[in-house]
């Protein structure tokens, strides 16, 4: 099994946009496997949008992959989405890993825009239906509750082949739509002791739908601060966390060394997870450089060695 640990962003915690790119130059030149970018269109506090950050890292990088944990499609146009995720493949030279969910019914967005939270399951797998299907086909004509396409069709279709679909949640209508649509599935609140059953979950629906995801394609992701958790500017942090979620911080958050990071990491992959999404967690500019480069330096080297650290525990 191949380890891969990528970073993410789950808010702005850069002063401005020089600030964003050293980071991502620090990221492309040590080594880092993809840069995620957490999905959020109403808030107060500064948050990248993520398809714009995608087509920026599309001309920005050479080698990073990038992708969305997780793009909400309940509450985007199918169509301009698949369109947008092709494009960005087509100009990154087939750089984009494409993560698709439903949206937390908690996030401000559906009152924002005036739209429901009802029956965004089913919109959703309307919409992964027509976006996987414009991606493969030259004309695409459909009759839903939500959609009704005539002859729709995008080119260039994107420029991987076997274009990934990750799709993210772990309720059972989240299960079966993975067996449906995905090529991989993202872990989102989920703890880590939580993700062993839903793995097993998936790969059962898919046996009974007659597909399979590649064992590595199961990914996960928390974040991470070298330090110790009761800086204040922490302690805010979770309590917000606590608010918003109710659910304990310590599951998503590991403040500490990397000897602690790592072990997290490894309790992931014993329940079968292969592919990580860090989020280091800086207070500026400068402090978020010198945890990137710490997470470079003392976590990222260990990734191939976390089968045998999760075996041997």
């Amino acid at each position: 099994m191949g380890i891969g640990i990528g970073l993410g962003l789950a808010d702005m915690p850069f002063s401005d946009g020089r600030a964003f790119w050293r980071w991502v130059d620090l990221c492309e030149a040590g080594g880092v496997d993809s840069l995620w970018q957490t999905d959020r269109l109403v808030s107060r506090d500064p948050i990248l949008e993520c398809m714009s950050m995608m087509a920026a890292l599309a001309g920005g990088t050479r080698r990073l992959k990038f992708g969305m944990n997780v793009a909400s499609v309940g509450l985007r146009d199918p169509l301009l989405l698949a369109k947008q995720c092709a494009t960005i493949d087509f100009l990154s030279n087939g750089r984009l890993l494409p993560a698709f969910g439903i949206g937390n019914e908690k996030a401000p967005d559906w009152a924002a825009m005036g739209r429901p939270t009802q029956g965004r399951g089913q919109r959703t797998d309307e919409g992964l239906e027509l976006i996987r299907r414009l991606w493969t086909e030259d004309s695409v004509s459909f009759e839903g509750k939500y959609y009704q396409y005539k002859d729709a069709c995008i080119s260039p279709k994107p420029l991987q082949k076997d274009f990934p679909l990750w799709i993210g949640g772990s309720s059972e209508a989240a299960i079966r739509r993975t067996a449906r649509f995905g090529t991989g599935w993202l872990a989102g609140l989920e703890s880590a002791e939580q993700v062993g059953p839903v793995v097993e979950a998936i790969k059962r629906a898919c046996r009974e739908a007659g597909r399979e995801i590649d064992p590595e394609h199961f990914g996960a992701g928390f974040q991470v601060r070298f330090g110790r958790p009761d800086e204040p500017f922490l302690v805010k942090r979770f309590e917000a966390y606590r608010r918003r979620t109710g659910r304990d911080p310590g599951n998503q958050y590991v403040i500490g060394t990397a000897e602690q990071m790592l072990e997290r990491l490894a309790i992931y992959v014993r329940g079968g997870v292969f592919k990580f999404i860090l989020r280091p967690v800086g207070i500026d500019d400068e402090d978020m450089l010198r945890q990137t480069r710490r997470l470079i330096e003392d976590v990222l080297p260990h990734g191939p060695g976390l089968i045998k650290l999760a075996a041997a525990a």
